[in-house]
This record gives structure tokens, sequence and C-alpha cells, in this order.
């Protein structure tokens, strides 16, 4: 058995949750044991959002399991519809619950409630919350979209927006933004799933002319289902970038025998990575980690559009993996298809990155590391939920990710920067850019106290056979910016290696500078 402290992805019932969370007027009972009910945190307090989920827990203890643990789930599916009311309920079990075999969906059908209620096999122990997601809005569309129509001409292509659920990274802000773009373009927006809808909504995502996929993790299987059943096409591009957004325009306009005569607003990213100032970021060695869309987006975003170099790329998600094999093989590189961080931070580790785009498990270890971080995909913290419009897709979206990437880079020189003069006087003995000042230094100006630049692991115990950094050649490394210190690191362990040193001093650190400069 393996201990974690992190996880990527929850249990399958969290993915259902996230669809029930983001929906109007559908309720989830959980089959589920006293202590599955922290999941009620993941949306209260991450996502900051104003009311609970709407999820009834059944939360038998160790000593209902020896009485009928069926009729317990049965009270409280219908407990749950005379509280709510809901126009729709989902019922399934947690992982603990699943081993009970109680069969939720049969003991729902038994109470012959007025309401559709569906039933979703949740599969947690070879399952997780990605899938867990996805199966829950396959199993409502296929269950409430009803049968094949008849659609009239329109003057204006109908589109159902398909994916966004709670808890995903910026679903909120990119259904805003994809919405007004679809409207540039002529096109009307029928229904957007599940985030936002009604189950009664639902029942008309057939009225649709095409469906647009925003998050294929989450709407592909649904949307495979209304292609076949309902004779819909769907999008293949997400609109992450300003080139994967005008390849979005150009399917939309295709799907909708639209011409391509409108207006369209633009991103500044294009003239932003142009620019003068942005020669600094050129070349930049970038390590990319998250969830299988936005890594894939990450990757041709920092390759064409900012000129990155990408040094690592990966994801946790495995459905996508042969795409991230296959855009990581154009980098010369092995895809690092995982869910485990400590494999994550040893490649990081190894990869010696100027900058992180990964997951909230990347932003600690890069401050672990010391390097710059971005998020671009969840599991994400309470501030990747900002209260201000900051979308990731689209034109908008492209600028919010040029300015989320390049941030913290900048940031990074400035404290590099800080830390080389932060022994001047300037910064202690009450000096002063405005004069002689007789207030006391502020703490924040004093010296910090002098930190390892390795990580924990290799600052208590080196491995074995390995060199060992003399403290005045740490000093030393601690003068190079933080943006190459980390590949003079490697590059000075790598040359002491060959050379059979057991020490770096200050004169090793500057001899293999000197051999790998030539």
């Amino acid at each position: 058995m393996q201990l974690t402290l992190w996880t990527y992805e929850g249990p399958s019932h969290i993915g259902a949750m996230r669809v029930a969370t983001g929906m109007n007027g559908l309720h989830f009972v959980l089959h589920a044991p006293q202590g599955d009910t922290y999941a009620d945190l993941l949306f209260t307090m991450i996502e900051r959002r104003n009311k609970r989920p709407p999820v009834t827990y059944t939360t038998f203890q160790a000593r209902d399991l020896g009485t009928d643990t069926a009729e317990i789930f049965k009270t409280a599916a219908r407990d749950a519809y005379e509280r709510h009311q809901p126009r729709a309920m989902i019922v399934g079990s947690s992982c603990t619950a699943e081993l009970l075999q109680d069969d939720p969906g049969g003991l729902a059908r038994a109470l012959a409630l007025p309401v559709p209620v569906i039933p979703v096999e949740l599969s947690a122990y070879s399952k997780k919350e990605n899938w867990g997601a996805s199966e829950t809005f396959y199993r409502l569309v296929r269950g409430l979209s009803g049968a094949k129509r008849e659609r009239p001409q329109r003057a204006r292509p109908l589109v159902n927006l398909l994916g966004p659920t709670a808890l995903g990274f910026r679903h909120r802000d990119d259904v805003i933004e994809i919405a007004k773009l679809l409207n540039a373009l002529g096109v009307d927006v029928n229904v957007a799933a599940p985030m936002g809808a009604t189950p009664d909504d639902l029942t008309r995502l057939g009225d649709a002319d095409f469906n647009v996929v925003l998050y294929p993790e989450i709407a592909l299987p649904a949307a495979q289902y209304l292609e076949k059943a309902h004779g819909q096409p769907y999008t293949k591009t997400v609109p992450i970038g300003v080139g994967a957004t005008h390849e979005f325009i150009a399917e939309v306009r295709k799907l909708g025998n639209l011409s391509d005569g409108q207006a369209l607003p633009e991103s500044n990213l294009p003239w932003w990575s142009r620019s003068v100032d942005s020669t600094y970021l050129t070349g930049k060695r970038v390590f990319i980690f998250g969830d299988g869309t936005h890594v894939l987006a990450a990757e041709r975003i920092a390759r064409e559009e900012i000129g990155f170099e990408v040094v690592g790329l990966g994801t946790f998600s495995r459905e996508f993996a042969r795409d991230v094999r296959a855009r990581a093989a154009a980098h010369n590189l092995e895809a690092l298809i995982t869910d485990d961080y400590l494999e994550v931070e040893a490649a990081i580790s190894a990869a010696h990155p100027e900058l992180v785009l990964g997951t909230q498990m990347e932003r600690h270890i890069a401050k672990r590391l010391r390097l710059p971080c971005a998020v671009i995909s969840a599991p994400a913290h309470v501030q990747d939920f900002p209260a201000r419009y900051a979308p990731q897709m689209g034109f908008e979206g492209a600028n919010v990710i040029f300015d989320s990437w390049v941030h913290p880079l900048m940031m990074g020189l400035e404290e590099h920067l800080l830390g080389m003069f932060r022994e001047d006087a300037e910064f202690h003995e009450h000096a002063s850019h405005l004069g002689a000042s007789s207030a006391p230094p502020s703490a924040a100006l004093q010296p910090a106290a002098p930190q390892p630049d390795l990580p924990a692991a290799a600052a208590v115990a080196p491995a074995s056979g390995d060199p060992v950094w003399s403290e005045e050649a740490q000093k030393e490394l601690k003068k190079i910016p933080f943006f190459v210190r980390g590949k003079a690191r490697g590059n000075t362990e790598k040359y002491a290696r060959e050379r059979g040193l057991t020490m770096i001093s200050v004169g090793t650190l500057y001899d293999a500078k000197a051999h790998f400069g030539r």
C-alpha cells in the first residue's frame, strides 16, 4: 500500500458531485459511510460557493453494518426528495459503500419517485474523478435528452456548450468568453451544460445544430452520444491560445455554414511575444504538467506563441496519454504519465526548468525548488478561483495566459536582484532613498536568513556517489540568476562526477562554467 499526501484526482464520486453541484434542480444521493462527507469543503471553501453542494449522504456508521443498510439508503433518498423537491436525481455509492453492493439504482427505482432518477455506476476502485464527472454527465444526457427530432432552418445556428463543471479550472469564465465569441460569429447558445443547466435544459439538448466540446475529459462521451443519437456533430478544437482559437473559429464556421466576414476581437499575446521586452522570454525552459486538455494547449502556446523551450511534458489524465506522448516526442522528450507527485517533483528537479506550468501540486513543488510557477490546470486552490474575470479560452483567455505565465518570470528576476543586493547598506541601518531616516528598519528589509538552494532531500543527504557542495560554493551558486541557476548546478555536478570529484568548491563551479561555455 502506498500512502500519499496529495492527489491529482479524487475518487469518482467527487466527479459526480462536480456535475451535480454545477447544475440547478439536480440532487445527488450518495450512499456513503460517515467520514466520506468531506467533499463539501471542496466547493464551499476552495470554489467559494455561497451554498452547500446538492448532495445527501446516507452516512451509515460501523454499527449499521449489521443492519439493513439498503433501508438506510431508501430513507435518505425519500427524505432528500421531500426536502429539496429536485427536478431530477442521481444516485450512486462512494468507494467504501460500493463494497456493500446495495444497488442504489435499483433501490431508488423501487421508491417510484415522481422525478427522473438516474443511477451512476462510479467504479470507484478502478476510476477517478474526471471519469466520474464524464460518466455522470453522459448518463444524464442519455437519460434526459430524449429522442431525435427535426430541427428547423435558422438564420443563426444553435449550439450547446458542453463540459464545464464545478471545481473546473476557470470554467465559469470560459463559458462567458466562448459564448461572446460565438455570438460575434453569428451563433446562438442553446444550453451550456452541465454547469448552469437544469434537468429541463438537458431535455433541450437535441434542439441544437451542433455541440461545442470545451473540456473533452468531461464532455467527449456525451458529445459522441449526441452525435449518434441526435445527429449533432461536435467541435474537436479546444480554443485555448491564439492559434487554437483561430482554428476553433474556422471549425465553427464550417459546421454552421457561416461566412467569414464578421470582424472579431484579437488578442494582444502575439504583439507582446514579439515585443522588445519579451525577447527576455525567448528560449526559456518550461516544464508542463496537468490535465490533458490544458497540457496540450499549454505546449502549443509555449512552443508556437511565446517561444519557450519545452523541457518536460506530462499529464495525470491517462486517457490523453497517447496525445501527450506524441507532443513530447516532437521535443525529443519522454512524456511523464503519472499521478504520483513525487515522480513529478523528481522530473522537474532533473529538467532544471526556468518556469513550471502545472497544478496546485506543481506550485508547491516549484516553491520548494525555488522556481517560478503558474497554475494552468485543476486541481487548484482558492486563489485560482478569482472573483475577477479571468478566462483561459478565446482571445481574452490568451491575454490572461500571457500575463499569468510571464509575471512569475519577471517577479522572479526582481526577487533575484533583491537577494543579490540584500546585504548592501541600502537595505538596512536606517538607509532610505529619500534621505536619512530615524525610523527603525522594517523587518521586511532585514537581511534574510541564508537558505539552501537545493531540494530538501538533497540538502540533508546527497545520493551515494554524488559530489557535495562546499558552503562557499553554495553561496557562489546563489549569485547566479535563478533562471539559469538550475542548469549551472546540474552542469557543475556532471563536471564533478566525470572527474571523480567528491567536493564542489568555488573553483570547481567556475571550471565547469568554462568547460561548458566552450
